[in-house]
Order: C-alpha cells, then structure tokens, then sequence
C-alpha cells in the first residue's frame, strides 16, 4: 500500500538519480571537457638568449652603455637562466684577454665558475657573444569568446571553448621556472649538522626543538591582538 511517506521517499531518490546523471559529460564523444589542462595545454619551450659585446683591452674592457646590457643580460640569466652561459670570442691574438675579462665579471657577478663555458670562433664579427638557455611557458591566445550557444543549459555539462584559458595564461606568465610544469623538482639534501644536533639531544633526553627567538617569547607574554580586554 502506497502511502505519502513512500510516495516521497520515490521521489527523493528520483530527484537524486537524475541529478547525478548531470553531474558528468555524456561519454558520446559529443561534449567538450570541462578541463582547462586538457582545453588550452601549456608547452614549455626553449629559448636561447644572447647578446654580442665590443670588447677593448685598451679601453677597460666595456663602454658604460655595453657594461649596462651586460648587467642586465647577467640578471637575466641569473633569474631565469637554464644550465651554463658561454663566451665565445673571435680567434686571434686577444681572444685569451676577452674570454678572462668576461670570465671574471661573470663570476664577480655571482654566476658559479663550472658554469661558465669559453671557446673561440671563426669569422662572424669583432665582437664577443655570450649566451644562455631558458625555458618559457607558452598558451594559444583565447581568442574572442563565442556567445552563440546558450551553455547555462547543456544537457550533456560541456563548457564554452574559452573556459580556464585565461587562468592557463595567467599562470604560464607568473610560473618562476616553467620547468615545473614538466615534472618537479628533486628534494635538497638533508640538514646533516641539523640532525646531528638533534639526535644529540633526544640521546641526552634534551629538548630537540630550537630555542624560540626573543621576540616570538615576547608576543605569547603579551598574548594576541585580538584579545579582549
């Protein structure tokens, strides 16, 4: 016998199945997945960086405009740069002079000497170049958004051709190193005078945690601002 709590518990359960049947894409092939990692894929590229530099021994080495773009293409390299940078300097008789003074700004700069790479050329100008890689992260425009099809009411839960393009965009530009994106980094070595420091502790039955600055001691005195009074 039919009662009206039976009747209302079919429709609950009703309303629970049919809305879990919206809750996916139907798997026709017919709908667009609503995933912007698959829509507006972010590539990771190489990019090689250089610059070329008049080099004199009788003038100091660099002009103060060269020494600028110097500067400022170190930084780079510094920031972004992937692996070594080069210096590669015309054949001759002032090759060895070129290549040490480069060398030693480099280094006085902060890039580490095994990361340095020399060597000489044949032809191609007077000048020094020095170069590096880099990778950049890289998305195809959005393009103009199509307003043509009503997507407030998609049986099937596809999304417009633009969603989370934007958001892809933004973080292929705000991505530090984009080879991230390709797979993680590897983990640092352990801390071992940390760990011995600590064992050392936990064998004497010591506190092992570091002491807390004066300043952290001072604020759990006085308690949060927060507090009311």
């Amino acid at each position: 016998m039919w009662t009206f709590k039976n009747v209302t518990r079919f429709a609950s359960l009703g309303a629970l199945l049919l809305a879990g049947s919206c809750a996916a894409p139907m798997n026709d092939g017919t709908g667009t997945v609503a995933d912007p990692f698959v829509n507006h894929p972010i590539s990771v590229e190489p990019s090689y960086h250089s610059i070329k530099l008049p080099y004199s021994s009788t003038d100091e080495g660099l002009m103060p405009d060269d020494a600028a773009h110097f500067s400022v293409f170190v930084a780079e390299y510094l920031s972004s740069g992937n692996g070594a940078i080069s210096i590669t300097a015309p054949a001759g008789a002032g090759a060895n002079g070129a290549i040490g003074y480069f060398g030693e700004r480099l280094a006085g700069m902060g890039v580490p000497r095994d990361k340095i790479l020399v060597g000489t050329r044949q032809g191609g100008g007077d000048k020094v170049e020095l170069g590096f890689m880099s990778y950049k992260a890289h998305v195809e425009a959005c393009g103009t958004p199509d307003w043509s099809t009503n997507w407030g009411d998609s049986a099937d839960n596809s999304s417009p051709p633009t969603f989370g393009c934007a958001t892809q965009n933004n973080l292929a530009a705000m991505v530090a190193d984009p080879r991230d994106l390709i797979q993680p980094r590897t983990m640092d070595d352990a801390d071992a005078t940390r760990r011995n420091t600590v064992m050392g502790h936990y064998e004497k039955g010591e506190v092992t945690q570091a002491d807390k600055h004066t300043a952290d001691k001072a604020y759990e005195q006085s308690g949060t601002s927060s507090e009311i009074q």
